[in-house]
This record gives C-alpha cells, structure tokens and sequence, in this order.
C-alpha cells in the first residue's frame, strides 16, 4: 500500500468517527408545520424568529423540508427570496459545506446533514452563517439580523 492510500484510510477512518461523535438532536422540526405560500419565486414568511439561536446554530435549523430532498436548492432560493438584510440592503448568499449528520426518518437514508450557508449584505463585509435542515420541515421564520421584505 503505498502512503497516499494509507493517508487516505487514515483521514476517512478520523472523519467517519469525529462524525459519530458529534451526533445531536434538531430540536426546532415540525413536521406538522404548513407549507408556506410562494409568490415572486419567494416563500412568504409573516413572522420573525424570537429565538436567537433560530439559524444560527445547529441544533436549531432552518427547517425548511417541504419536499424531497432534490428540491433544496429551489426552497433555499425560495426562503432567501423573501428576506433582506436588516436596514433593507440586498443580501446574497452561498453554499459553504454540509455539516453535522442527524437523524431524520425523511431522508432514504435514515441520516442527514446539515447545509451551511453564509449571508452577506450589499455594501458591507458583515457575514453571517446560518444552518439549514433541508430534511425535515418546520415553521420558517425570518432570522435575527435579517428582516422580511415586502413583497
């Protein structure tokens, strides 16, 4: 075996048990939780989140699994869609990893991850990240340090 292949064994052997080890709960799903309505390509959200770790971490998601998993991309575009930056600015946003396995009965799998998204606003350096649970639903509401726009 030559060390490429020995270093490689070695990272995904240390990745598959730092995975197992860091297992957690989503506290904050509903799968009861409505589909919100769409309008202009964009979920419509009514309501700001109360809790400051809604988004922000990841026990507490952004829940947005109304439908099979292959329509993810669609439905983040949808909830960022209604969202602006907190004094109306543009915001724009991008994928950065998935993260965190769980748990989940939606997934064929039985397990998912978490996607990592970060958040800047137009004519600033200010970032933020935010979870998303793409697997199972929840109410979606507006995150702290973002506002809804008026659509």
């Amino acid at each position: 075996m030559n060390y490429f292949k020995i270093m490689l064994l070695f990272v995904t052997l240390v990745t598959i048990s730092s995975c197992s080890s860091s297992k957690f709960t989503i506290q904050n799903a509903d799968n009861n939780a409505p589909r919100p309505a769409i309008a202009n390509e964009a979920f419509k959200i009514t309501e700001y989140a109360t809790d400051k770790k809604y988004g922000y971490e990841k026990s507490y998601p952004i829940n947005i699994g109304f439908d099979n998993e292959r329509f993810a991309d669609r439905n983040i575009q949808f909830f960022f869609n209604a969202l602006q930056g907190k004094n109306g600015e543009k915001i724009r946003y991008k994928k950065l990893e998935d993260c965190c396995p769980f748990a989940t009965k939606r997934s064929a799998l039985g397990a998912g991850m978490l996607a990592i998204y970060e958040v800047s606003f137009e004519n600033s350096t200010e970032k933020i990240l935010l979870y998303f649970n793409i697997y199972d639903k929840g109410k979606l509401l507006c995150p702290n340090g973002l506002s809804i726009k008026n659509n």
